[in-house]
């Protein structure tokens, strides 16, 4: 099997994991607005949407396109950082359990989650994010992909955590 059959699978796989968490989030903000939960950041979340798929679609092109040597040891260690992300990522949604979601949301009256990763980093499943852009093409050697996402993504983040720190200061 060719690696770049195997970089598939490695990006479908994610992919899959990306649905899943699709599938928790939508769960969990519905329960949030039904407690009163206000929304913050609209105005961003589409463009999120359509450069985390991006990055997907953008790996999976340039991987075909370029057909790329690796090295084993880049590979590896990124294959490494991506599986790394993917556990801070989850430690992130268990913590955060009903809370978690991929909008901005406040809950009036909820207490601000404290505990797990977010102990120790503001915003830690941006680490993860942050990780994985550059680590999950960068698995094949997708550097293009790894440098524009990562660019792009360094806007969004900082638009997002802005959102966020003023969204989570009406808790305190």
């Amino acid at each position: 099997m060719s690696s770049e059959v195997l970089f598939t699978v490695l990006i479908l796989a994610v992919g899959l994991e990306r649905v899943a968490e699709l599938v928790v989030s939508r769960r969990n903000a519905a329960l949030s607005l039904a407690r009163g939960g206000v929304e913050c950041g609209r105005g961003h979340y589409p463009f999120m949407v359509v450069l985390h798929t991006g990055l997907l679609v953008g790996a999976l092109v340039e991987v075909w396109m370029r057909r790329p040597d690796t090295p084993a040891v880049l590979a590896w260690s990124m294959l490494a950082l991506v599986a790394a992300s993917q556990a801070l990522r989850w430690w992130c949604i268990a913590t955060l359990g009903r809370q978690w979601n991929t909008r901005v949301i406040v809950v009036p009256g909820a207490a601000r989650v404290t505990g797990g990763p977010y102990r120790w980093i503001p915003h830690p499943n941006y680490v993860a994010v942050v990780v994985e852009g550059i680590a999950l093409p960068l698995v094949h050697s997708a550097w293009i992909t790894a440098v524009v996402f990562t660019s792009l993504n360094g806007f969004l983040l900082a638009t997002r955590i802005r959102t966020e720190d003023a969204a989570l200061a009406q808790l305190a």
